[in-house]
């Protein structure tokens, strides 16, 4: 399970700047179709590790499911925000245009 956790933390780090992707998304990437919520638990404890952009990780409706577990609950939002994501009650903008799909995106 060690080495999941490190290929979660390889693959958001490829996520570019202004785009999102989802849990289940990395998850189906590595193999782990059940595994989203693992996915979400490895960057629960990623969040401060500058070279894991946790924040562009969002759950499958584009929604900031994540938030919390940031240093404060509106900064996961900043960090977007900054990048030219357009959040609105907590839900991206134009999801389905910045999905990120590992899937489509790379190939490993």
């Amino acid at each position: 399970m060690p080495d999941f956790f490190k290929d979660v933390r390889e693959v958001v780090a490829l996520i570019p700047k202004g785009r999102v992707s989802t849990y289940g998304a990395i998850a189906r990437f590595l193999g782990a179709s059940k595994s989203s919520r693992v996915v979400g638990w490895v960057l629960n404890k990623s969040v401060n590790v500058d070279q894991v952009p946790a924040h562009r990780v969002v759950n499958r409706y584009g929604f900031l499911s994540g938030k919390q577990h940031f240093q404060t609950v509106s900064y996961m939002e900043e960090l977007l925000t900054k990048e030219g994501v357009i959040i609105k009650n907590d839900m991206v903008l134009n999801f389905n245009d910045l999905f990120w799909d590992p899937s489509i995106e790379l190939r490993w």
